[in-house]
């Protein structure tokens, strides 16, 4: 992915680089009935902003305040040491990655370019679409699903916390964020009701078929 395609921090000349909460990629009540606006206060406004601030907080003055945000990641991961520079640098980033992949009305078929792909690698689309919700539902506790590119072959894997496929090596085509923050809201305890949801209504198929290419 390309720093045009992320936009998850800005450079002021002759300054440091200070990480920035980008913008939604749509209102916060555009993603309704499948999830509320006061979700998407609360996750976007509140989460999101959070770990942004406290990256900021937690880099000043030290040898990460100039690198990019996938720089960090990939630098700290598996750093005891420095866990708290990873989680906040890796949530910033899944969590801009997870506002992408999700579009007001999207779901249906996806493209014919990735759809062929999704096949190849899935025998179907509703074959991804449920080993997907498998895992989305089966990570325990805290964590994100993930379809990423690896060696030319999609595949579905599961993070926990912070973690992302970016530091083994994988390729991120669409995440689902499945910390409770993301969906007690409006589904309580009923996480699968939330993943389906999203895959049937709006998974944003074209930002996948964008970062496999």
């Amino acid at each position: 992915m390309t720093k045009k395609d992320t936009g998850y921090s800005s450079t002021v000349h002759g300054a440091a680089p200070h990480h920035v909460l980008p913008p939604l990629p749509y209102a916060e009540n555009a993603l309704e009935p499948i999830i509320t606006a006061k979700t998407i206060s609360f996750h976007y406004g509140k989460h999101h902003r959070g770990y942004v601030d406290n990256l900021n907080k937690l880099v000043a003055g030290t040898e990460y305040a100039d690198l990019s945000l996938e720089k960090i990641i990939t630098s700290t991961a598996g750093r005891p040491e420095r866990i708290a520079i990873f989680n906040n640098a890796a949530q910033t980033w899944n969590h801009t990655f997870y506002w992408k992949s999700m579009k007001p009305k999207g779901g249906g078929e996806p493209p014919a370019a990735l759809k062929q792909r999704i096949e190849e690698s899935f025998s179907s689309v509703d074959a991804f679409k449920k080993e997907f919700a498998g895992a989305s539902v089966s990570q325990f506790g805290s964590g994100w699903a993930w379809l990423v590119l690896e060696g030319g072959s999609l595949k579905v894997v599961k993070t926990a916390n912070a973690d992302v496929p970016l530091t083994t090596g994988m390729k991120p085509l669409l995440t689902i964020d499945v910390w409770e923050h993301a969906y007690y809201l409006d589904y309580q305890n009923r996480r699968a009701d939330y993943v389906n949801a999203v895959l049937d209504k709006l998974i944003n198929w074209e930002f996948a078929l964008q970062n496999a290419s």
